[in-house]
């Protein structure tokens, strides 16, 4: 290992070292993409939440199309394809959008320039419903449907209208009730797959509605000649990609026939094209799932060729001698006398996994091999190892190696990396707590430390359902306020009260330090965003110098209102203005909140404004508030409003007595007791109430029991 500065902090989602991760733009386009998807699947039509989510799907592709055309998003089984990238398959919220597109029968989403709100909220309702709810997929429905946004639109996978022919000229069964039979679905699935290549291939010369050649040579030839462009190449690769994974567990006549077409069509490309749409595959990691793919089911010959051309775009050797054994094998593979072609076959596929094993290193040496070197070129131990080496994964050995020698190097980096990627990043925080003031051991921790806990970890946990919370209170404590800014964006997107409680408690730690985040959002036009950071600001001991809560407490939603308050009254300057302004609302829920606040804080200019909501046709909700609010006032209105409430008429014998044991009664007792009991009137009510057969109105009245 040798000593070398740690890279930028990779989040958790990234895939294993030498992953060409995607820029922060497009990911977060697609995370926000895929977010408001699922908000439009569980929730109904008109929903608060559904028109934000897609004007935030709209506001990010419009930054993203400010110097594009367009944007492509090639779809895959469990990954999308943008840019020359492929989502990690891992991924829990992009592997969801993938699944669902997938599903649909779709094999790319297009957004051009000048994309709407209003396009975008009606894609997603249409996207949300799940196919097979619907009964159909989309890719399998009208044309009209998918092109039915002028700046959006849906690509089918298959067209109805378009068959594969294998060598005998039966084409396959159309989709439908036989698809369900044993080989069917694989049969139409992979002529879905062939008629969508092909489709794609020659995309912009043929006419929606003409049926594509599907001829391997015309389809490579289409490729070939057309003009170097992302959107283009992305969706081939996607076909590509799935056509090599629908070959590694597809079988029968059907699995023959893709095979064969596949092979003649890598054959038929230039050798310059098929690593151009190698490198579009994305990273090293990507080209090695595709290539392990292929020589699971591809015909040994394409095999061969893809091997080549994913060790270009990966910058990989692969010696002269072994390409001429590669190629004998295929030789034999293809053409050899029965009992040596099984046996060549499984020798070049064997070969070739064995080949992609050793890729991901930069030293030429299999990793075995180098840590055997290592360990020989060590007289002894330098540090104590487990009795059973082999129990520990090598990724937490090489961290343990690394805080001992005090050092760090590209593969400690890429073992970190891997672990986190692989979801064992409290593992990561485990080896290495502890460590941080141990001399050249403390400052390894603390790099590989500040490497994992960044703000982007922070991010991708709190998307997961539910999110470790525990995990993410570490990394917290590590990345200190670095990470508001993404807790606020959580606190605007939660959609659960839980979610939203918790981060309020973990914003509420930062205190004034994330003031200038919060005030600069306040201008937000969503309620509920709004209200929350006003909760936030709740939290701190003092609000900032010059802040008016005026503007909130007058806002159109009401939620909105009843947090203002709570703020105002903190603040000398407005609470006078406060209490009566809540009084006055129109929402009983801020008047309940301007009422207990007049409990404790009397005053004669609201003494009106209390007694409209204790008179009898108030508010049944807000009248024993009210009621309670008028025994700290001195006003003689408010003493006969507590009287008049107690009063329940006379008996026969002409004598005063209680009204009726309620809320209202109960309200008006205690007022009496504890802000007019030296008041005569008042005396005669409460001594009524102290001789009452009812335990509660005695309690109500203060009287002791027997005075």
């Amino acid at each position: 290992m040798t000593d070398s500065a740690p890279p930028p902090a990779q989040p958790p989602a990234a895939a294993p070292p030498k992953r060409a991760a995607l820029s922060k733009d497009l990911s977060e386009f697609l995370v926000e993409f895929s977010i408001a998807l699922h908000k439009h699947a569980i929730y109904p039509d008109g929903h608060p939440s559904l028109t934000p989510a897609a004007a935030n799907v709209a506001r990010r592709a419009g930054v993203l199309l400010e110097n594009r055309g367009s944007l492509s998003l090639g779809v895959a089984r469990d990954q999308l394809v943008i840019e020359g990238v492929a989502t990690d398959p891992k991924h829990p919220v992009l592997g969801e959008l993938a699944g669902r597109l997938h599903r649909h029968h779709l094999g790319a989403v297009s957004f051009y320039r000048g994309v709407e709100t209003a396009e975008v909220y009606s894609l997603l309702r249409t996207l949300a419903v799940e196919a097979d709810r619907s009964g159909r997929p989309l890719g399998l429905g009208s044309p009209d449907q998918l092109n039915a946004w002028p700046h959006a639109r849906l690509h089918p996978l298959t067209y109805d209208r378009l068959e594969l022919m294998d060598e005998s000229g039966k084409p396959p069964p159309t989709p439908g009730d036989e698809d369900l039979e044993e080989g069917g679905g694989q049969r139409v699935r992979g002529a879905q797959l062939w008629i969508g290549l092909a489709r794609a291939a020659l995309a912009g010369q043929i006419a929606e509605d003409e049926p594509p050649p599907t001829q391997p040579a015309v389809i490579a030839k289409a490729i070939d000649e057309h003009p170097k462009a992302e959107g283009y190449d992305q969706v081939i690769v996607g076909y590509l990609l799935q056509i090599a994974d629908e070959l590694r567990s597809a079988g029968g006549e059907s699995a023959l026939e893709l095979r064969r077409r596949t092979a003649r069509l890598i054959r038929e490309l230039k050798p310059d094209t098929l690593r151009r749409l190698i490198e579009m595959g994305g990273d090293t990691g990507q080209r090695e799932q595709f290539v392990l793919n292929a020589a699971d089911g591809m015909a040994v010959d394409a095999v061969l060729e893809i091997v080549k051309a994913a060790a270009e775009a990966s910058k990989q050797n692969i010696s002269h001698s072994l390409v001429r054994m590669l190629n004998k094998l295929a030789t034999h593979a293809e053409g050899g006398r029965p009992t040596a072609r099984s046996l060549a076959e499984a020798g070049l596929r064997d070969q070739v996994k064995r080949l992609l094993s050793g890729w991901r290193l930069e030293d030429p040496n299999p990793q075995e091999y180098g840590a055997a070197l290592q360990r020989l070129s060590q007289a002894r131990p330098v540090f104590a190892v487990l009795a059973d080496p082999t129990a520990l994964p090598e990724g937490e050995r090489l961290i343990q190696m690394a805080l001992e020698l005090g050092t760090v190097g590209p593969i400690v980096w890429r073992a970190v990396d891997g672990l986190v990627a692989s979801g064992q990043l409290a593992t990561v925080l485990d080896l290495i707590g502890g460590a941080e003031g141990e001399g050249d051991r403390g400052a390894t921790a603390v790099a590989i430390q500040r490497h994992v806990a960044t703000p982007d970890q922070v991010r991708w946990l709190l998307g997961t359902d539910p999110p470790d919370l525990a995990l993410i209170d570490r990394l917290l404590a590590i990345t200190g306020v670095e990470a508001a800014e993404v807790l606020l964006d959580a606190l605007a997107d939660a959609q659960t009260r839980t979610l939203r409680r918790a981060l309020l408690e973990r914003l509420a730690r930062y205190g004034l330090a994330i003031a200038p985040s919060v005030l600069g959002r306040l201008e937000d036009r969503r309620w509920y965003v709004v209200r929350n950071l006003l909760a936030v600001m709740e939290e701190w001991p003092e609000l900032p110098a010059g802040f008016s809560v005026v503007p909130y407490a007058i806002h159109p939603d009401h939620r909105v209102r009843r947090q203002a308050l709570k703020l105002q009254l903190r603040l000398p300057g407005e609470s006078d203005q406060a209490i009566p302004a809540a009084l006055a609302d129109r929402d009983e829920s801020v008047v309940a909140l301007g009422l207990l606040a007049a409990q404790t804080t009397p005053s004669e200019a609201v003494t009106p404004l209390i007694v409209r909501h204790a008179l009898p046709d108030a508010s049944p909700e807000l009248r024993p508030l009210a009621l309670k609010a008028l025994g700290r006032c001195r006003d003689e209105e408010a003493l006969t409003v507590l009287i008049g409430a107690t009063d329940g008429g006379r008996t026969i014998l002409g004598r005063p007595r209680l009204a009726p044991k309620s809320r209202d009664l109960l309200a008006a007792l205690r007022a009496l007791a504890e802000g007019w009991a030296h008041d005569g009137r008042v005396a005669e009510v409460l001594e009524r109430a102290a001789r009452s057969d009812d335990a509660e109105i005695r309690a109500a009245s203060g009287v002791p029991e027997g005075g």
